[in-house]
């Protein structure tokens, strides 16, 4: 079975990989699916987050790491997977992942959506929070990876 994790993982977070060990246990392969959204403004290049991605990914055998464009479903056929890998932190999430869970499932009924809330130590860590917390010169290294905190310290002292 092929699942994909979509996100735009600007920067990719502890949370995130939380999500990518689990999923990468009950999956054969899991496609980790960077979004390339025009109407955002990433703080890293798509290259720079899938590079970061599989970095942080290395120890997991069956995860690739692939830029996407479009709407998911059609990268779900691409790439013939059959299930969408959604993570929750919170109540607040779940309503617009349900949202999105059902317009896929409209979109092309061989998809499905599975949710796997975030542990509890990661439930409160978001790419903004990340962000926020770097540009404003606090500590991230427990919310992301070593090869992340580096790239973000120095693109946050680069701007």
């Amino acid at each position: 079975m092929i699942a994909i994790y979509p996100g735009s993982f600007d920067p990719i977070t502890n949370g995130h990989l939380d999500i990518i060990k689990r999923a990468s246990k009950v999956v054969d392969n899991l496609v980790v699916a960077v979004l390339c959204n025009g109407s955002k403004r990433p703080l890293f290049s798509t290259e720079e987050r899938v590079e970061m991605i599989k970095a942080a990914c290395h120890p997991f055998e069956n995860v690739d790491v692939q830029a996407f464009s479009g709407l998911l479903v059609d990268f779900a056929k691409q790439t013939s997977a059959k299930v969408i890998i959604r993570g929750l932190r919170a109540t607040a999430d779940f309503e617009n992942e349900f949202k999105m869970a059902i317009t896929n499932k409209a979109l092309s009924d061989n998809i499905e959506t599975l949710f796997l809330p975030t542990s509890l130590q990661y439930s409160y860590i978001s790419s903004s929070m990340v962000k926020e917390v770097a540009s404003l010169g606090g500590d991230v290294s427990f919310m992301v990876p070593n090869v992340v905190e580096k790239k973000i310290l120095q693109k946050i002292a680069s701007i």
